[in-house]
């Protein structure tokens, strides 16, 4: 009977091995993230007649949440500090904005005034810096941990397995102000939702009086909070770019037909 249930938590912990994806244990080179299945498309379409100047000062955690973790004080925050930098990359690859730097400027107006020095001239040779159409504001306003949580499991016998998830759920906020009126022009609202999944397997029996098998597998995916947060910036500019669309603030370029076509239209 003992080698029996032995037999049974070897064949288990094989099986179970071979189910789990390992990790590469080798050091990995650096990569640059993938582009998204909505920056994709945006790019597919039509772009701008004129890219619009934008600046972004700030696009920050407004949540003020910090890791939840048992028996433990954490001072690590729940959501990146890097979102402005994240807003800031999405509207230059989607070729519809032209950004301009505000987080840093005064380390960009310090600079300057050290080129001046330098060159001994009063700034006339320095032109001015250029000057945004549109400010963006906003930022992570909510940040909603365990919104839906479950799991299933068996077990027979001393032998079981468990597989469970949970559900947090990051929100953003993007608006856009017009720099010479100071008027909301529109605000855009999307939301993205982190997926954490566990599952594992194992044996517990006592073979014999004194004699007890014991075995356990399993592993857990966390989908990384700031690819979340950066999903859900992108789409929010996609929607931000389409809304300006359909409202008339801005329009796509006119895209040149082929000579085939522009017969037919002539003709029709």
């Amino acid at each position: 009977m003992a080698r029996s249930i032995l037999i049974a938590s070897m064949l288990l912990s094989m099986s179970a091995c071979s189910l789990i994806p390992k990790p590469d244990l080798n050091i990995t080179p650096a990569q640059v993230n993938p582009m998204s299945e909505v920056m994709k498309e945006l790019q597919s379409q039509p772009g701008p007649k004129f890219p619009i100047p934008v600046a972004v000062y700030s696009f920050r955690d407004q949540t003020g949440q910090y890791k939840p973790q048992a028996n433990v004080s954490s001072f690590s925050t729940a959501v990146t500090q890097g979102a402005t930098s994240m807003l800031m990359q999405t509207l230059i690859d989607s070729k519809w904005f032209t950004p301009v730097e505000r987080e840093g400027l005064q380390n960009l107006l310090t600079e300057r005034k050290i080129s001046n020095k330098q060159n001994g001239s009063k700034g006339d040779d320095i032109p001015v810096l250029s000057t945004a159409r549109l400010l963006l504001e906003g930022g992570i306003i909510s940040y909603e941990t365990n919104t839906s949580t479950g799991g299933t499991g068996v077990e027979y016998y001393g032998i079981g397995a468990s597989e469970m998830y949970r559900e947090d759920l990051v929100t953003i906020y993007l608006r856009a102000v017009d720099v010479h009126t100071g008027k909301v022009m529109m605000s855009v609202s999307t939301s993205k939702r982190v997926l954490s999944q566990e599952m594992r397997a194992g044996l517990f029996r006592y073979t014999s009086l004194n004699r007890l098998a014991e075995a356990e597998v399993g592993f857990t995916t966390n989908e990384p909070v700031q690819f979340c947060v950066l999903q859900a910036i992108e789409l929010a500019v996609a929607e931000l770019i389409d809304k300006g669309i359909k409202q008339g603030y801005w329009s796509q370029a006119q895209v040149a037909q082929p000579a085939e076509k522009q017969q037919e239209l002539s003709q029709g």
